[in-house]
């Protein structure tokens, strides 16, 4: 054998050896890739039943939703309507109410102002009755 042919040998049993030496990552890189890929398949089934399951919570709160807009129309429809009765009784009783609601404070109060009179014996300071005659 000559020295080319040596050179020629320890270059193809080196280039042997770094193809082994290469071969194991790929090996264990197609394994990873293969579970990435099972782990892929299994989320994915996993993950229909999960739409599913938001899209019927969707729809549900949609409805729910819908029901509360009719709730709302509703309320509304009272609150005018109170509005507007509230604002006929103020028209109609309002003014006469008030006046009713003086007139009571005001004989209230000469009620109170005659039993303080009464009990004491003297007339209250003040103005005097009978046109300031004692």
């Amino acid at each position: 054998m000559s020295a080319g042919q040596i050179a020629a040998l320890i270059a193809a049993g080196a280039f042997v050896v770094l193809v082994g030496l290469l071969a194991v990552p790929l090996i264990k890189l197609g394994r990873t890739l293969d579970q990435a890929t099972m782990a892929i398949r299994k989320a994915s089934e996993d993950v229909d039943p999960l739409f599913s399951g938001a899209n019927t919570t969707v729809t549900q709160v949609n409805a729910q939703l819908e029901r509360l807009d009719g709730i709302t129309a509703n309320a509304q429809a009272v609150t005018g309507n109170v509005s507007a009765l509230t604002s006929l009784f103020t028209a109609t009783l309002g003014g006469p109410l008030v006046r009713v609601a003086a007139l009571s404070y005001g004989v209230s109060k000469a009620m109170r102002r005659r039993g303080k009179e009464d009990a004491s014996g003297r007339r209250p300071r003040g103005r005097r009755r009978n046109g300031g005659k004692r």
